[in-house]
């Protein structure tokens, strides 16, 4: 089991569900619409608020459903390695020739199982920041650094590994709305 539980995550990480929602539901391919991700933030832009809240769902149960494998199959591995492969695939999914998300939900989930507080204060940070910036992108990679800040705390070393190497992940993926941000032409959200 000790080879087959990250094969599994990471399985279960490449689920497309943002292409699943768009294509059943909506007759829709969201990598042909807005910035062409599959992630929940293009889903929103596209399709609306209910499909972005079912695919920011979906994939945060990526990640905590993949970093509670080693749990429900009684095997002794690190929930935090484990749900890594999750983002991986959620990040380079096998289903949707490897052009995924930007891993912030699907991190998130792996959070939610491992550190359910820090996930509370994470999703907090992460609507502060929205809410003055209006920028998905910039309060995505503030709350990766604030996730490094908190994890320090805990002295909790697989999880300072794994933190830091997701945020940098997180940060890497963004790297294109880092530019437009410069520019100035990185799309705003609108508050109702």
């Amino acid at each position: 089991m000790y080879g087959i539980l990250p094969i599994i995550a990471y399985l279960l990480g490449s689920i497309p569900s943002g292409l699943i929602i768009g294509k059943v539901f909506y007759k829709t391919d969201i990598r042909e619409h807005g910035s062409g991700n599959l992630g929940a933030t293009n889903t929103f832009r596209v399709l609306g608020v209910k499909a972005g809240l079912v695919v920011t769902f979906a994939d945060i149960l990526k990640g905590t459903l993949s970093a509670a494998l080693p749990a429900i199959f009684h095997v002794d591995m690190h929930p935090l390695f484990v749900g890594l492969f999750a983002v991986l695939g959620h990040t380079y999914p096998l289903f949707a020739g490897f052009r995924g998300g930007k891993a912030v939900a699907t991190s998130g989930g792996i959070m939610l199982f491992y550190q359910p507080l820090i996930f509370f204060l994470l999703v907090l940070t992460f609507f502060i920041t929205l809410y003055f910036s209006k920028y998905v992108s910039l309060s995505s990679m503030v709350t990766s650094v604030v996730a490094m800040i908190l994890t320090l705390f805990t002295k909790d070393w697989p999880l300072i590994v794994i933190v830091f190497f997701l945020a940098a992940l997180i940060i890497y993926r963004h790297r294109a709305n880092i530019e437009r941000i410069k520019k100035k032409t990185e799309p705003k959200i609108k508050w109702l």
